[in-house]
């Protein structure tokens, strides 16, 4: 469990300077450059997720339960990352209503997905992976929301064309990732069977 919290902090001290450390990073990134900046947050961020991954195996390999959640639970995680993954999808194809109208749709995913896999999973080192996640969405969400009031951000161009890719993206990248990728990375199918 140490090696995964380790790399949570490391992953999400990372990615959390904008909530907690503005001015710090706006200093390091005139300091030394943008593209240096990004090189060392890239490096720094890569060590903490194969932390993470690493870590995470290893709470899988001694589970310490803390409730055992009804098999249904199951299915409401496979139906709730349908919006997950169009709300990821969206923060990336350009022009669509969603992001337009949402703003921030990534950290959005994060949330949702985090939120239902803590639902669906009672291990110790589940709970403290994603609960890890979903208090980080939370406090970048809201930080960015609030960096865009501040700065009187307009929505961004939205189109129908731009939407409806967005959502056959998702529902593309979602299938696939259902039914083929989430077992051979994660190591458990995504829906249960039967």
């Amino acid at each position: 469990m140490l090696i995964m919290i380790i790399g949570l902090l490391i992953f999400l001290g990372a990615h959390s300077t904008r909530i907690f450390a503005e001015d710090w990073r706006n200093a390091q990134i005139q300091r030394r450059g943008e593209s240096t900046w990004k090189a060392i947050y890239s490096v720094i961020s890569a060590i903490g997720l194969v932390l993470i991954i690493w870590g995470f195996g290893l709470t899988r390999l001694n589970p310490v339960w803390v409730w055992f959640p009804p098999v249904g639970l199951q299915h409401a995680v496979a139906l709730f990352m349908i919006p997950a993954i169009i709300l990821l999808v969206a923060a990336y194809v350009p022009n669509n209503h969603i992001r337009a109208k949402l703003g921030h749709p990534m950290l959005l995913a994060v949330k949702l997905w985090a939120f239902s896999h803590l639902l669906a999973n009672g291990r110790l080192g589940d709970i403290v992976l994603f609960g890890a996640f979903l208090v980080w969405a939370i406090l970048t969400f809201r930080a960015a929301r609030g960096r865009d009031r501040a700065a009187d951000r307009q929505k961004p161009t939205s189109t129908v064309a731009g939407t409806i890719a967005t959502v056959v993206i998702g529902l593309i990248v979602y299938y696939v990732f259902a039914m083929y990728l989430h077992v051979w990375l994660i190591g458990v199918p995504a829906v249960a069977m039967g």
